[in-house]
């Protein structure tokens, strides 16, 4: 079942995470929902997307108005406290990326 983030019209900014997740997970899931509810409350939150494959191999992304939004986001002292947990326990590898969509297109 897909899910799709609910988008204005561009011009927003999108924070793509990708990452293979460990053999520990111990945590992982009760940190990942605390953290889409503690994203929903932030000033500047748009929504998310994401998907994982049966080898760990996983894809969010989440959508913001603006920088500032995106950056008070990644400084948040609760996002801080996952994102220490996720380099030492979660996470094999991840690569963040942030872009700012201009277009968007919708099918079929």
């Amino acid at each position: 079942m897909s899910r799709f983030a609910p988008l204005p019209k561009p011009p927003y900014y999108a924070v793509m995470f990708s990452s293979q997740k460990s053999e520990n997970s111990q945590g992982y899931d009760d940190m990942a929902k605390l953290m889409v509810e503690l994203a929903e409350t932030m000033n500047g939150y748009i929504g998310h997307e994401s998907s994982r494959d049966q080898t760990g191999f996983g894809i969010t992304i989440s959508y913001w108005h603006s920088e500032d939004a995106i950056k008070a986001w990644h400084t948040n002292a609760k996002h801080q406290i996952a994102q220490k947990l996720g380099k030492e326990r979660w996470y094999d590898h991840y690569v963040v990326r942030v872009a700012k969509v201009e277009r968007q297109y919708d099918g079929p």
